[in-house]
Formats: C-alpha cells, structure tokens, sequence
C-alpha cells in the first residue's frame, strides 16, 4: 500500500456511500484486495474480530495494519432495524496513516461493507468460476445481493440470474435491476441451483438453503452471510462434496458455521479445506474440475483495509485507479 498524500489528521475527510461508489468500482475494489494478496500480506496474522453482544444485536470492532495505513470499523449488526426500514448493519471505518496514526478520513461503515464483501467474492470467483461461467442462482435480495450481482459481473459474462428471496416484492426489485445491467433475470426457488454454474449466498439464514446435493460438479458456491459457529447457509452434503476455500484457515476454524457444524458433525475433516484466497491468487492453490467449488468467507479486517485505503490513493491520484481483477 503506497505511501498517502493527505497530510494526516488535518481536516478529517467525511465520506459517504456515493463518494466511496464514484472513486472505486466493484472491479477495482477487487483488484485491491488482491493486489493486498500478491504483495506478500498473510491473512493469517490479523487480528481476531471483537465482538459484543448488545441488546440491540452485536458491535463489531475489526483493527488492521499495512503497509502505508492503519483502520479500524466499529460496526453494528442490529436484526430489528430493517423492519423500521434502517440498515441492518451499521457504523464507520477509521481509516489512519499507518506511520503516525493519525486520522485521515472517516468512512460510511455499511457502505464500506457493501463495497469490500463483494469485492472479495469477486477475487474467489475470478479464480474459481469456470470462465464461461453464465448462470448465477443468487439468494438474498438486500444490499449484499446487489453488491455480489456488481461484482460477479466484474469477473464474469453473466447472461442469467435466478434470484430466491424472501420477499417477492424485493425479488421483482433485484429482477428489474439485473435486467438494466442486460442480464436476463427472474425470480425461483432453491432447487434450481442445479443448473447454475455459479451460486452465490448472501443472506441473514442460519440454516442450509438449499440441498447441496443438487449443486453440479463444477459449479462455485459463494457464501459471505454469517460469521457464527453456529449459522450457516449450505450444508453438509456441499461442504463433504466440495473443495473448500476461505479468507483464513485460523477465520474460518473460528466462525465459518458453514465448515464448523458439519466439522463437528464427523462428516468433514480439518484437511477438507482445499487453499485460501492468498493461496489462489498467487497460485499455490489447485482447483480441481470435478467437484462443486466452495468459497466461505466471513469478513476480515485486512479487506476493509484494503478496500479503503485504495479509496484513498484514487482520491489522491486519480490516475492510478485500475478496473482490472487478474
């Protein structure tokens, strides 16, 4: 991560949703978090996230350092709030000149999330989608799901999506959108994750969503919407069937429900995780054609680090901004 241009702590930068969307594109929000990966960065080492239970749902604190800056997200997750038609998940990102650690901009913490999450399911997929990936059966239809639909077509030549929520009024929502990116979209129900070549999760489920025995060999399954031990959106038969791939194996071993339950189930063991996404992008890790792909994440500080800090070098130098995963 070069070296920032503000000079730090002099007139804290105050940034929104639209101005974190106008500098940095799903595509080169991807290429920061792998670019992190190529430049050496372990994600083994960062820190554990902190979390506390509050009467409202959970605070997040999640801490990282590298390179030329430092940060830190306080985040909420509060389940009741979209009932009240707020976001479910809240807070700021403290983005800090890692030299001296003083502040440099503060950023929409939800925002920030939206933007990074994505971001990182696109570097798996642009490592483990078949390249004539085309079908995505995507559950979720909140900010996430936009988010994944982006960035999917960041790495990808999406030409149809199956969307299975909820709601049908925010199915009929994420269809329409889907159609004015020129994807041939409608809603569906689980089971037609069988003739998807991509599978992408990202829901508030605490339970499997579909039968992963439907999955075709081949096919990549995406899940980034629990960070518990004890929730998870694919099951069992997926995890036993796939080759697994994670942020960390140390995240993972302490949050992923979807490796945990069916860990502690027998019916894995710890050697079914394949590689991480270190692992991936430099290369180290194989991907093998006869098996469903599974990528699990659960969100690690290093990514929102990332993620913001290449806000702040596009801010600064607008002509180095990239739009390109590799």
């Amino acid at each position: 991560m070069s070296a920032p241009v503000d000079v730090p702590g002099q007139d804290l930068i105050l940034v929104g949703a639209e101005e974190l969307a106008r500098l940095l594109t799903p595509a080169a929000a991807a290429e920061a978090v792998a670019d992190v990966l190529r430049g050496g960065f372990d994600p083994e080492s960062d820190p554990p996230r902190v979390n506390l239970p509050v009467a409202a749902g959970e605070l997040l604190l999640m801490p990282a350092a590298a390179g030329a800056y430092a940060g830190v997200k306080i985040a909420g997750v509060a389940p009741a709030n979209p009932v009240r038609g707020l976001p479910r998940i809240t807070g700021s990102y403290l983005l800090l000149d890692g030299a001296t650690l003083l502040p440099l901009a503060l950023l929409d913490g939800a925002a920030l999330t939206t933007l990074r999450t994505p971001a990182v399911s696109a570097v798996a997929l642009a490592h483990l989608a078949a390249p004539d990936a085309a079908r995505l059966v995507l559950f979720g239809a909140g900010p996430q799901a936009y988010g994944h639909l982006r960035a999917a077509l960041a790495v990808r030549e999406l030409k149809e999506l199956t969307v299975v929520a909820r709601s049908p009024e925010a199915v009929e929502a994420l269809v329409a959108y889907a159609r004015t990116l020129g994807v041939e979209a409608r809603g569906g129900s689980p089971d037609d994750v069988r003739d998807a070549d991509l599978v992408i999760c990202c829901t508030t489920a605490r339970e499997p969503l579909f039968d992963g025995r439907l999955v075709a060999d081949g096919a990549t399954v995406v899940a980034v919407g629990s960070h518990e031990p004890g929730a998870r959106e694919t099951d069992s038969a997926l995890v036993r069937r796939s080759a697994v791939y994670v942020e960390s194996r140390a995240a993972a071993l302490r949050e992923a429900g979807d490796l945990l339950i069916p860990l502690n189930e027998g019916a894995i063991g710890p050697g079914q995780m394949a590689g991480t996404l270190a692992e991936l992008v430099n290369g180290r890790a194989p991907v093998p054609p006869d098996r469903p792909r599974l990528f699990k994440s659960v969100g690690m500080a290093w990514e929102d680090l990332a993620v913001a800090a290449a806000w702040h070098r596009a801010r600064c130098n607008p002509s180095e901004q990239r739009d390109i995963v590799r």
